[in-house]
């Protein structure tokens, strides 16, 4: 995980209390924010309830909030958060946190201009231009292994309301694909069946020769682990894309 620089602490006290300074900049952001233990994203939902239990919801955590963002929480996902969070904390502390919140996320609240912030676990990878005409929206392909060896396996990233045309991995024998949802939320779709929903944690284990798509949530980024089932034959045909009316009805 990249080291997290902060320099808000010498900014401020660097001459008036060096030692605090450096603490905040050197020790809090330099070694705990920074530390493989957990994520950034994490760290964040960790810090912003922290100080919403304290009721503290003043500049420095409308800076905490806007590190969230772009750390990756979505605005569901903050939505969320301060919900859970006023049973245990209070309401009135949720209703001061949200005052902030929706002051951050009014501009982007899904996020697009920060692409960067997602990717879940495995990374964003490059925009998956190579693919771009069987997306509606913007797609974005991590390999994880050599795509000239025995088994390819690649994280996808969906931006909100992206998805994949509908599809079918052919094969005579074995085949098909399975998704392992890492970050966001998104749905999965088999002709002739109802959406299923895509949250981290998910396996989805796509038979071959069968018509389906997958993507991102209208209000959310989503990642998924790809990879294809050894089988004899195998290949892909991209079909008609996912019509705005077909996608509007999961919302």
């Amino acid at each position: 995980m990249p080291k997290v620089v902060q320099t808000a602490g010498r900014d401020a006290l660097g001459a008036f209390a060096p030692q605090f300074a450096a603490l905040n900049d050197d020790v809090l952001f330099g070694e705990v924010w920074s530390g493989d233990g957990l994520s950034l994203k994490t760290r964040s939902m960790l810090t912003v309830t922290t100080l919403i239990a304290k009721g503290l919801c003043d500049s420095s955590f409308e800076h905490h909030v806007a590190t969230a963002k772009k750390n990756g929480v979505t605005a569901q996902e903050m939505a969320d958060l301060i919900t859970h969070v006023a049973f245990y904390a209070g309401w009135p502390n949720a209703w001061a946190a949200f005052r902030v919140v929706t002051k951050v996320y009014a501009e982007d609240p899904e996020d697009r201009s920060n692409p960067e912030a997602h990717g879940g676990i495995f990374g964003l990878g490059a925009p998956n231009d190579a693919y771009a005409q069987y997306f509606t929206g913007q797609s974005y392909l991590n390999p994880l292994t050599d795509a000239g060896g025995a088994q390819f396996v690649a994280n996808v990233t969906f931006e909100p309301g992206c998805r994949n045309n509908w599809h079918i991995h052919h094969a005579e024998e074995g085949g098909g694909q399975v998704l392992l949802v890492t970050d966001g939320r998104g749905w999965y779709q088999a002709w002739g069946e109802e959406a299923q929903e895509l949250t981290p944690g998910t396996v989805v284990y796509i038979p071959a020769n069968v018509k389906h798509w997958h993507g991102a949530a209208a209000d959310s980024w989503m990642s998924h682990v790809a990879f294809e089932a050894p089988g004899t034959g195998c290949q892909n045909e991209w079909l008609e894309p996912v019509t705005d009316e077909q996608y509007a009805l999961l919302a």
